[in-house]
C-alpha cells in the first residue's frame, strides 16, 4: 500500500501476477538491466521475507531441468511461496550470527554461490542517523559474507566496522561465499557512509553501479549497490 493508504501500481501488479510483495519488481528490474541471475545459478537471498525475491530468483533459474538453487535466510520463518519449485529453501536464522562456513554448507557442493542478494533492512525508527547506522551494519555483514572478512578489514575505506566483522566471523577464512565471477546486490539507506561501500567493491568487481528501482516508494531512502563479476 502507498503512504496514502491506496493500492499503487506495483502493489496491484504484484497481486495480479501472484508475487507475495511489490518488492518483486525491484529484483525484476535489476534482472532485466543487469542479468544478475543466469540459468542454473546458485543464489543466496539474505533477508528473504516475505519471499518475493525468492519467487523472482527461482523463475530466473530457468526450467527445473537446468538445475540451480535458491537459499533464503531471514530472522522470520518464511514459507516457500507459490510459483517456487523444489530448488528453493528457506532458513530461519540471524545473519549477523552466522559464520561463513555455516552459509557455505548451504551452497551446492559447498562451493559457494554465484549470486548473493541482500535486501536486509533495519526496522525504520524514523531517527535518520540510527537507521543509517543499522543499515551500514547489515550491509557490512552482507559484504563480509560475500567477499571475506580479511579482504574487508584490509580495505582502505571510511567504514570502521572491524568489530562487527570480528564478532560475526572470527573463525572465517579469507574467502567469502561469493564465487569468482559472481554478482552481489546490497540494499542500503542513503547516508554519508554509503559511498564507502562503492570504494570497497569497485576494485573487486568488473562493474559496480547504484540503482534506485522504480518500485521504490518515494518516501524511502533505500538504494541498491549492484556489483557484477567478482575478480
Amino acid at each position: 500500500m502507498s503512504g496514502a493508504g491506496t493500492a499503487d501500481f506495483f502493489y496491484r501488479e504484484a497481486q495480479r501476477l501472484g508475487y507475495v510483495a511489490r518488492s518483486a519488481f525491484k529484483l525484476l528490474q535489476m534482472q532485466k538491466q543487469y542479468k544478475l541471475i543466469s540459468s542454473g545459478a546458485s543464489v543466496l537471498d539474505l533477508g528473504c521475507a516475505p519471499g518475493a525475491w525468492l519467487q523472482v530468483a527461482c523463475q530466473s533459474l530457468g526450467p527445473l531441468k537446468n538445475g540451480g538453487v535458491v537459499v533464503g535466510i531471514d530472522l522470520k520463518k518464511v514459507k516457500v511461496p507459490s510459483h517456487c519449485d523444489t530448488r528453493v529453501q528457506t532458513i530461519c536464522a540471524d545473519v549477523l550470527n552466522l559464520v561463513k562456513d555455516q552459509v557455505m554448507e548451504l551452497s551446492p557442493q559447498r562451493s559457494g554461490f554465484s549470486v548473493v542478494l541482500s535486501d536486509m533492512c533495519p526496522t525504520v525508527s524514523g531517527i535518520t542517523t540510527r537507521d543509517a547506522a543499522l543499515s551500514v551494519e547489515l550491509g557490512m555483514r552482507a559484504l563480509s559474507l560475500a567477499l571475506g572478512r580479511t579482504v574487508l578489514c584490509s580495505s582502505d575505506d571510511n567504514i570502521d566496522d572491524e568489530e562487527l566483522l570480528d564478532r560475526s566471523d572470527s573463525n572465517a577464512s579469507d574467502d567469502g561465499v561469493l564465487r569468482r565471477g559472481g554478482n552481489l546486490v546490497i540494499k542500503l539507506l542513503e547516508s554519508e557512509d554509503t559511498q564507502g561501500f562503492s570504494e570497497i567493491c569497485k576494485p573487486r568487481f568488473k562493474k559496480a553501479s547504484w540503482l534506485r528501482p522504480k518500485a521504490t516508494r518515494s518516501s524511502s531512502r533505500e538504494i541498491y549497490l549492484i556489483c557484477q563479476g567478482l575478480r
